[in-house]
């Protein structure tokens, strides 16, 4: 029987009873629930701490292995694309080999890139071992979850994921704070070295704590054509989106990875209706509220991390702030989401996901709305009213999504539900960084000459203007050595300038995604099957 015929077969799961728990009693340490989620929260930590802690990180990055704006952008382009298109295989490997063995082989390879990258002394080795982090963390992610079903009885599984999402929202939030602080008071590579004692720790709780579950009806092929397919599609948009601003968008190489991605994907979409066993079973797809919630996912995801990645260059190289101060600024968003997170919780299991999650993603329209109205010297008070409304819509985003994706999914089909709920985010990530790079890149591309000229500062070669545009486009002046002083200050302010006009444009395009996913969450209801599938047997 293929998995559409499956989809079928269950309904819409209204009216589906509660499976009785039969998750076995733990025994000391050794599969204990609670143990289960600190071990299982350490892991997932550091996968979420590392999708924002190196962003605070971008500038020193590049200015010690002197790369270009695009390079900085593949450093956390090749680490959510290598989740994103790992995710639904790893949660795969889980079912078949076992969630624990999954875990310990993610936490032991993450924790190995991560010491790599510290090791690194060129941009390429940090982009390659950045892309080894993502594929070992997305045999994490949805491990993590798996391990959570196996092992907390239905009354208190809620609880559980709540908290594991918490830990997601607290980490993914806490990134730049803490890399401000290692950035500033140690280096760059900190920022990765700190996954090894962490890697460490998660091991040795796991290898204590973590007991084997394997799922009964566990896939017996994996969908090679169909990895092959998605991976390939999703490289080529980006790429395509990644290298518009210095092909051009009439290029025809810019429209060649663009149609190439499109064929990409209705092959994929075509394929996945023909094997067995495939990828991503499509038939999930016909839950309208299973579908808003993948799509409120990474919509989410482009306004938030694209946001995110251009406001530590307006800190750091506008503001002309310290990594630790520009992780300080961002403590109010970081507070509010850990907050905001348990609040969230218990609105959405009083009132069902819907308005909580439209409210969210209003309130973060607001405050995407509100950072493009920021200017070179806006006050640190007003900076921290909008992060801060940031931090509170996003948290009911960040914990619903769960109950959303994964409680709306036939009860055979969850673990695919749960890895396509985080390849969501991890896809958002990346496109948001993409677009919104693309559209700042565009934006100050067709500023700076005029602003420029306008400025009445020496006029540039097309070479030189394109070497300005690339260091206007992370906040940096171009003034080179033995500038006059007012010269200097001159093209400061230009730079600037045209900077805060990229961001604010690019800051507008992430607000209207925003309003768009408002009307996606309204689409969103409480999961049938949620209950249905804790503890069941099958995990």
């Amino acid at each position: 029987m293929t998995s559409q015929t499956t989809i079928e077969s269950t309904g819409s799961g209204d009216n589906a009873p509660a499976a009785p728990s039969s998750v076995p009693p733990a025994s000391g340490l050794r599969g204990h629930p609670w143990f289960t989620l600190i071990t299982v929260a350490v892991g997932v930590m550091m996968v979420a701490l590392d999708g924002t802690i190196v962003a605070i990180a971008n500038p020193a990055i590049q200015k010690d292995l002197k790369a270009s704006f695009a390079d900085v952008q593949w450093i956390t382009n090749g680490y959510f694309l290598a989740l994103a298109v790992s995710l639904i295989t790893a949660g795969k490997l889980g079912d078949r080999f076992g969630h624990r063995q999954t875990f310990l082989i993610g936490v032991t390879g993450f924790a190995a890139a991560s010491g790599a990258i510290g090791l690194s002394s060129s941009i390429a080795a940090v982009v390659t071992f950045r892309v080894f982090q993502g594929l070992f963390g997305a045999l994490l992610m949805p491990a993590a979850l798996g391990l959570l079903r196996a092992t907390f009885p239905a009354e208190k599984l809620n609880m559980a994921i709540g908290i594991w999402g918490m830990v997601i929202g607290a980490s993914t939030a806490g990134g730049p704070i803490l890399g401000g602080v290692l950035v500033e008071h140690v280096n760059w590579q900190s920022v990765f070295f700190i996954n090894v004692p962490v890697g460490v720790i998660a091991l040795v709780l796991g290898l204590l704590i973590l007991r084997d579950h394997r799922a009964e009806n566990a896939p017996r092929s994996f969908d090679l054509l169909g990895i092959a397919l998605l991976s390939a599609a999703m490289f080529c948009l980006v790429w395509a989106l990644i290298k518009a601003p210095a092909w051009g968008w009439g290029d025809g190489k810019t429209w060649a990875f663009i149609g190439a991605s499109v064929v990409g994907f209705a092959l994929f979409s075509f394929w996945e209706t023909k094997v067995a066993e495939p990828l991503i079973p499509l038939g999930l797809f016909r839950s309208i509220p299973l579908s808003a919630g993948v799509v409120l996912m990474v919509l989410m995801a482009i306004a938030f991390l694209g946001g995110l990645f251009f406001v530590t260059f307006y800190l750091q190289n506008v503001h002309g702030m310290s990594p630790i101060d520009a992780g300080l600024h961002l403590l109010p968003l970081t507070g509010m989401m850990i907050v905001g997170s348990p609040l969230a919780g218990m609105m959405i299991t009083k009132l069902g996901p819907r308005i909580p999650l439209a409210g969210g993603m209003a309130a973060t329209a607001v405050a995407m709305y509100g950072m493009s109205t920021l200017e070179v010297d806006t006050s640190s008070g007003l900076m921290s009213v909008w992060f801060a409304l940031l931090g509170l819509g996003l948290a009911p985003v960040m914990v619903g999504a769960t109950e959303v994706i994964v409680g709306n999914a036939p009860m055979e089909l969850s673990g695919v539900a749960g890895g396509l709920q985080q390849a969501a985010m991890q896809i958002g990530g990346s496109l948001g960084t993409a677009v919104l790079g693309a559209v700042m890149a565009s934006k100050v591309d067709g500023d700076l000459a005029g602003n420029w000229k306008d400025a009445g500062l020496p006029p540039l070669t097309p070479a030189q203007l394109g070497q300005a545009s690339e260091a206007v486009q992370v906040g940096v002046a171009p003034v080179a050595k033995g500038t006059p002083e007012p010269i200097a200050a001159k093209i400061a302010d230009v730079a600037h300038d045209t900077f805060i006009s990229g961001m604010s444009f690019a800051s507008l395009v992430a607000c209207g995604v925003a309003v768009v996913a408002v009307f996606v969450a309204l689409l969103t209801k409480r999961g049938a099957n949620a209950e249905a599938g804790a503890g069941a047997a099958h995990i």
